[in-house]
């Protein structure tokens, strides 16, 4: 682990058994911590303005560097000013390595892997061959032939102009058995290497870059792993993988991988972020998530509630809501809520009206930025073992602790 102020700092403020919480200073400004990262995939966070996500509180984005890369490309975002100018948004940026869109290219969306069924066929958006270079496949855009390998990964990246740049990685599916699993990781650390060398010759002074442990369900492959990106000159490091099969395994393996990390580093979960894995990935000491959740949700008609029998969550388009006044949530304070019956999101939803769209998601990200704000109050208090399980029992997060369960 390498530590240079210019690039990232990171300070613990609180303790309350692993959970903990912190503030990390990047180019862009600071992001308390623990904190969840809504998805800026294509230099927008869906529906929303920067300026809307910055008013509700959110701190940082995460970019995608692999839609970027096909489209703006990041030559026309540098000559623009880079992410943040191009997007408005003056806070922090990450941005991903491109690898995990390499695995859904390769085995499918992590549904389609777990169900059994098969990645997309030869096309548009398929891998051609994945090798110890790096990956070619062809553009779901044009059906081009592209390669993004750990110096391409980092140079769009360094393009992008992020605060925080993740290493290339390949993410390697749940079911591989341990050979393949183990040979993978080796790649994903040998590529690591190589970001870590570019970044050293050409990278942004002030970019910091975070390494990916992998390793399957394994949990000697997931210490070493750990142990080997924690030692590596990296300023935090990121748990990758599709982690399990089942949310019991999951949190198997953020257990299995966390006490084996550098406690001064800054630790992200990829592509995790659901109510209940948030509070639990906070009780094993994560202090950074991102998960497509609350948009993806919102463009389906679904409503993050304190519902923990229906996963968190409701389906505004069903009938029952058509001429129900009231909020979404009972005493959210997001601009729906405020504002808006959950008969008029049914009906907004049910025509696929845009503004539907754009009311769920100022609530789903409302609930989890309230989410992550509960923990921070309680882990300062030293009482995170009782807001956690207030969260899991279906108090809403604005509540606090001491109350009582509640329902939507």
């Amino acid at each position: 682990m390498r530590s240079d102020p210019d690039r990232l700092q990171f300070q613990i403020a609180a303790r309350d058994g692993a959970a903990r919480t912190g503030r990390l200073q990047l180019a862009h400004g600071a992001v308390e911590t623990p904190a969840f990262i809504p998805l800026a995939t294509r230099g927008s966070v869906r529906s929303l303005a920067a300026s809307e996500v910055a008013g509700l509180g959110y701190e940082l984005v995460l970019g995608n560097t692999f839609h970027l890369m096909l489209s703006p490309g990041p030559q026309r975002v540098a000559a623009l000013g880079g992410l943040h100018r191009f997007m408005g948004w003056e806070r922090p940026i990450i941005t991903d390595s491109g690898g995990f869109q390499v695995f859904t290219l390769a085995h499918g969306r992590v549904a389609d892997e777990i169900k059994g069924r098969r990645g997309r066929q030869p096309g548009r958006g398929t891998v051609l061959e994945i090798g110890e270079q790096g990956v070619r496949f062809r553009s779901y855009l044009d059906g081009s032939e592209q390669f993004l390998g750990p110096e391409e990964s980092m140079a769009v990246q360094a393009a992008l102009g992020a605060d925080i740049a993740l290493a290339f990685d390949e993410c390697t599916p749940y079911h591989a058995d341990r050979d393949y699993t183990a040979r993978s990781m080796e790649r994903t650390h040998r590529w690591l290497d190589r970001c870590l060398a570019w970044h050293d010759r050409q990278g942004p002074r002030r970019q910091a870059v975070f390494g990916i442990v992998q390793g399957g369900v394994h949990e000697d492959l997931r210490r070493a792993a750990a142990e080997r990106v924690s030692a590596a000159a990296v300023d935090g490091v990121a748990i990758g993988g599709t982690l399990g099969r089942d949310k019991e395994e999951m949190r198997g393996v953020i257990g299995m991988t966390a006490p084996h990390l550098d406690g001064a580093a800054p630790r992200h979960l990829l592509g995790i972020g659901e109510p209940d894995d948030l509070v639990d990935g906070i009780a094993l000491g994560v202090d950074l998530f991102d998960c497509a959740v609350p948009t993806r949700l919102a463009r389906h008609g679904m409503a993050l509630a304190p519902l923990p029998a229906t996963r968190f969550r409701f389906d505004i388009r069903r009938a029952e809501f058509a001429a129900d006044e009231r909020p979404l949530v009972e005493g959210c304070p997001c601009p729906a809520c405020a504002a808006h019956s959950r008969a008029y999101v049914h009906f907004l939803s049910r025509a696929e009206e845009l503004t539907g769209v754009r009311l769920l998601v100022l609530h789903n990200l409302t609930y989890l930025e309230r989410l992550v704000r509960g923990a921070r109050e309680a882990i300062q208090r030293e009482r995170f073992g009782d807001y956690r399980q207030a969260v899991l029992n279906g108090t809403p997060p604005w509540q606090g602790a001491a109350l009582t369960p509640s329902g939507p």
